[in-house]
């Protein structure tokens, strides 16, 4: 009988911190985290973009059911690196995509200036949403002063670098939800910002954290 308490008693235990550990990942899987990053190089010049896995929390994602838009901005910056003074900033670019559901269709949209998607899953919308691109930059930015810095520093180590991020834009919720989601972190949704080094010598070179 004692021997039996003992089992029930550990397999109390086990369950809960099974739970436990639920709990924390899927509190974990919450938010926007980068899994890839790269600067590849093409006839037009760099292609930078970046992968992220979006988790909607359940406040935003009810938000979103109920016919709220909400805009994810994205922002890449490269950058040339000077031991004798601050980094100076080559280009940057910032895109904003939209996620809406239509309540009618049960579909869910992703859209990106004039061009849209449309999805029956919210989990294949976020894939979308996910994968981040920015306009090729010219190598002739990244070359220029001094002509042949990139060929040089390619010897020491690059010493240009990119950083990308991505965050939910909460000034361009309507006011009401706004002022809720200002008081509620679970509205708080921005990516670490990533750092990462672009190789002058390669056609291509994926990073992740």
């Amino acid at each position: 009988m004692r021997c039996c308490k003992k089992i029930i008693k550990q397999l109390t235990q086990l369950f809960c911190t099974l739970m436990l550990c639920g709990t924390a990942s899927l509190a974990l899987a919450e938010g926007i985290e980068i899994n890839k990053a790269e600067a590849r190089l093409s006839e037009e010049g760099y292609l930078l973009s970046a992968d992220f896995t979006i988790q909607l929390p359940t406040a935003v994602e009810d938000a979103l059911k109920r016919g709220i838009t909400l805009y994810f901005v994205s922002e890449f910056s490269v950058h040339r690196s000077r031991w004798y003074w601050i980094d100076s900033e080559i280009e940057s670019y910032a895109q904003t995509t939209k996620l809406s559901y239509n309540t009618l269709t049960q579909q869910y949209r992703i859209s990106r200036g004039g061009l849209y998607q449309s999805f029956p899953e919210l989990k294949a919308a976020l894939r979308t949403l996910g994968h981040q691109t920015a306009p090729a930059i010219s190598s002739g930015l990244l070359e220029k002063s001094g002509g042949g810095y990139l060929a040089r520093w390619s010897k020491k180590g690059s010493q240009v670098g990119a950083v990308v991020v991505m965050r939910l834009d909460l000034t361009q919720l309507p006011k009401p939800v706004q002022v809720s989601a200002l008081t509620n972190d679970q509205w708080n949704l921005e990516s670490t910002s990533y750092h990462w080094d672009i190789n002058p010598d390669t056609s291509g070179g994926a990073n992740s954290p």
